[in-house]
This record gives C-alpha cells, sequence and structure tokens, in this order.
C-alpha cells in the first residue's frame, strides 16, 4: 500500500511488474553501489513521487525494497543504492556481485509509504548512512519547488558517504551538512541542539539505521507533533512476542471466519484458504499489505503505520489481535 495525503491505494498486482535493464553500476562508497535502471526500449517510465521504493523480483525468491534516490522529474531512469548486508538473507549479495550493466530485472511499479508533504514552508530532512537514497529524492523535489529545507546527512566515516559527489553538484548542495562519526566533534549532529525548535508548520524526515531513526523519533516527541515527524525504517528488528495468543479473523465481505494461531500471519492463513494478499517485505515496513480493521483491536507491530492511520488499519504480514476477533474490510 501507499499512503498518500487523502487515504491508502493498493500496490500494483504483479502482471503489472517492469522489466528492467542495468544501465549502469557503480560503486559509490565502500559496501555501496548506485544502479540505474531504464527501460530495454529506452521508454519513459512510470512517474513517481519522493520518497517512493520499487520492489526488486531476484532468483531465487528474493524480493527486495530499495528506495530510489534521483530527481522525481526524470522519466527515464530509476536510480536506487544498494548496501551489502553481510549478516542479510543474499539479495543484497546477488546485487554487488551478479548483476551486471545489461542484464534484464523484473521490478514493480514505484509505491510510496513515505510521502513528502509538499506544501510544508520548511523541511528537516536526516539520513543515516544508506538511508540516505529517499532523502535525497525528497531533496530533489523540494529544491525544484523552491522550498525550504535543511538535509543532515551521517555517515561512520567518509569513505561511507554515499552519492557525495553527486549532492555536491546538486542545486541544493549549500543546504546539505555531513556529519562523520569519526570525524571532529564540532561537526558530529546534535539532535538535542538540532530538534529543540520547529519551525512554524515544519516537517521532519528521517530514514537509517533503527538506533538512528529511534534517536530521531525520541528527540523530536517534546516539540514536534507526532503528525509532523516521518520516518522509514529499513527492517522490523521487534522480536516476536513469547506470548501470542490465538485470534478470529472475519471477512467484512463474505462473513468467512479464520482462527489464527500462534506463530502464523494473518497472510498465511488467508492465502491457506485461497485469499491472495498482496505482500512484499513481510515486516511490516513496506505498507504493501496494509488493511483497514472494521472493529476489534489490533496488535501493531509494524513500523510504517503513522498513530493516525493505526486507529483504523494495520499490517497483515506480522501484526496481531488484542482483542479475540478482527473483522477486516476484505
Amino acid at each position: 500500500m501507499a499512503f498518500p495525503r487523502n487515504g491508502l491505494t493498493s500496490a500494483a498486482p504483479a502482471d503489472t511488474r517492469l522489466k528492467l535493464k542495468i544501465a549502469r553500476k557503480r560503486t559509490s562508497a565502500e559496501g555501496i553501489v548506485a544502479i540505474d535502471l531504464t527501460a530495454s526500449d529506452g521508454a519513459p517510465l512510470p512517474a513517481f513521487t519522493a520518497g517512493s521504493h520499487i520492489d526488486l523480483f531476484l532468483p531465487g525468491g528474493f524480493t527486495r525494497q530499495y528506495s530510489l534516490r534521483n530527481d522525481p522529474r526524470e522519466r527515464h531512469r530509476y536510480a536506487i543504492g544498494v548496501l551489502r548486508e553481510p549478516g542479510g538473507r543474499g539479495g543484497s549479495a546477488y546485487v554487488h556481485d551478479r548483476l551486471n550493466v545489461g542484464d534484464l530485472i523484473d521490478t514493480s511499479r514505484p509505491r510510496n509509504a513515505f510521502e513528502l508533504d509538499e506544501t510544508a514552508p520548511f523541511s528537516l530532512l536526516l539520513a543515516g548512512g544508506i538511508g540516505v537514497t529517499p532523502i535525497l529524492a525528497m531533496a530533489y523535489r523540494l529544491s525544484s519547488l523552491g522550498r525550504d529545507f535543511e538535509f543532515h546527512y551521517c555517515a561512520r566515516s567518509a569513505d561511507r558517504l554515499a552519492f557525495r559527489d553527486e549532492i555536491e553538484a546538486s542545486p541544493f548542495a549549500g543546504k546539505v551538512r555531513f556529519h562523520l562519526d569519526d570525524g571532529p566533534e564540532v561537526q558530529r549532529l546534535s539532535l538535542d541542539r538540532l530538534l529543540a525548535y520547529r519551525p512554524a508548520g515544519a516537517h521532519l524526515y528521517a530514514c537509517g539505521p533503527s538506533g538512528f531513526l529511534d534517536a530521531v523519533v525520541s528527540r523530536a516527541k517534546p516539540g514536534w507533533p507526532a503528525d509532523a515527524v516521518h520516518r522509514e525504517y529499513f527492517a522490523n528488528a521487534a522480536p516476536k512476542a513469547q506470548s501470542d495468543q490465538p485470534f478470529r479473523i472475519t471477512l467484512a465481505s463474505t462473513g468467512r471466519s479464520f482462527d489464527v494461531a500462534p506463530g502464523r500471519s494473518i497472510v498465511e492463513v488467508l492465502a491457506d484458504n485461497g485469499i491472495d494478499i498482496p505482500v512484499s517485505c513481510e515486516q511490516g515496513i513496506c505498507g504493501t499489505c496494509v488493511t483497514r480493521v472494521v472493529s476489534g483491536e489490533p496488535d501493531h507491530r509494524d513500523l510504517v503505520l503513522t498513530d493516525r492511520q493505526r486507529a483504523d488499519h494495520m499490517t497483515l504480514c506480522c501484526s496481531r489481535a488484542l482483542s479475540a476477533e478482527l473483522i477486516l474490510d476484505l
């Protein structure tokens, strides 16, 4: 699912996948490759908005989500950045080691669960590591609109600053500040100082590792309203509760009911009964499986929904129920 400001919309079905060509591949920083994807016939690609991501469907059943980092006005390419994750499940290693220029790969159309409010008078953009990718697209968009913003980019060291050459050549280079963990104290990012004051109507966008995002959200709480703080996680590291209880789900459209046992997801139970729910990340970070809750109390375990959205929506891939039954808008 994507989250436009006026509601929720469904992800594109599998039969609308794109077959794209690896047009360019280069090392951008230590452990990070930059990849440009284009249509094999050079045709314009479907438009995207700042904060969007695409799924890459890799051999072996891997599906991985990567944010688009380029200017949303561009229609000739989708530009992504991929961090090699030694402890991952093999998707990033495949991209690094086996994808080559000229190869064709299936992707989804762009979806957006990290939307930019283009009407805000000021935007504060915070990136940690490879989390710079969606933030870059936001900076391009805000710059093209003539909006006021600041862009702070944190990395462990200079050799891990991906896309630095691109940023320094961009029209918004003067709005960017680099912060290195191994650099002098004076240039390190102070969230307490940065977030102590919220300009009127300002929105905050952050993407990066979980520890970075948790710190941003925590420091922002005293002065920034929840609906002005937007974040996108790479992965949901929350452990599964050991005390999961069984519950029942009922489909509002037909009245059919199914029991969900501990250790099983709603998506799995529905699939067993011939009901296919589109999923992608299966961790509650991409928004593909978000569904409206007609009644009942969900046990939210996602990292994508806002508090407002959680009032009547849930992710079916990882969230469960606190009530004995959930009635779903299916």
